[in-house]
């Protein structure tokens, strides 16, 4: 089944912060039933390792309880937590441990083009579902939320806020309702978020410099931003081997119908 798709701004959802970028609220959206997700519970983000002073005391005022941090640990070695997270429960993985990015492995090959660069991104969203630290990771996501109390909130991030975060975003929306469209709504809301258009150039440069290459612009573009088809390619996987997004939360996640509706009753109004 595929994405329809839609473009839609909705700029009034993104928080702008100092240091830490892409983060925004993904409540707020109508799901079956002509209920909508609450605002101020759910949030999405990028790595919090350059929050300033400022970004952490208006981090405080959101009454976030649950983080998921879906970095790789030599990322949140790397990166840092600039967020000290007092009083925040914090879901990470000690699974998946990397020498280096897989994607800074793939752009150091000695030709790759864009095309390449948007299939191995496909590759990716393929298998990134059932990836073991993911499949834990997401579970203890949906279980936390399940817990979560009335007023509280919580928040997924991974390194850019789009690619990992964006599928279990997109399972979460799923999960409470929402239909496909929505779904996409959300997910190319990073690509303005994130200023992908204005910051390719210079990210593409800094790659380049980085790994020593001089591969044009729109090879980075997969890495920087979002493409409908990276999603598309998830979910259709999830479909393939799972049967459907349904079982695919029943059975990997152990997510079922009792904890739906417990999900429904925390976050619908």
């Amino acid at each position: 089944m595929e994405f329809k798709g839609r473009q839609t701004k909705m700029q009034d959802r993104v928080h702008q912060f100092d240091g830490i970028r892409n983060f925004r609220d993904f409540g707020g959206y109508e799901v079956a039933g002509g209920r909508t997700i609450m605002t101020g519970r759910l949030y999405r983000s990028a790595q919090f390792g350059e929050a300033t002073v400022a970004d952490i005391e208006a981090l405080g005022r959101l009454n976030i309880r649950v983080q998921a941090d879906l970095r790789r640990p030599d990322e949140r070695e790397r990166h840092g937590h600039a967020w000290p997270v007092e009083g925040v429960r914090v879901l990470s993985s000690t699974k998946g441990r990397a020498k280096e990015a897989p994607h800074v492995r793939f752009l150091s090959e000695v030709a790759v083009d864009a095309p390449m660069a948007h299939q191995w991104m496909i590759e990716y969203y393929q298998a990134a579902p059932y990836k073991p630290q993911h499949v834990d990771l997401f579970s203890e996501w949906f279980s936390a939320l399940v817990e979560l109390q009335p007023e509280q909130a919580a928040v997924v991030n991974c390194a850019a806020g789009k690619d990992r975060t964006g599928i279990l975003c997109a399972l979460t929306h799923y999960a409470l309702g929402a239909d496909r469209d929505t779904i996409v709504a959300d997910y190319e809301l990073t690509n303005d978020a994130a200023d992908v258009a204005e910051r390719l150039p210079e990210m593409a440069r800094m790659f380049n410099a980085h790994i020593g290459k001089s591969h044009a612009e729109e090879v980075y573009h997969p890495f920087v931003g979002v493409s409908v088809g990276f999603l598309e390619a998830a979910m259709a996987q999830i479909e393939k081997q799972s049967g459907s997004v349904d079982a695919y939360l029943e059975e990997t996640l152990g997510i079922g119908s009792d904890q739906r509706q417990k999900l429904e009753q925390n976050f619908l109004i």
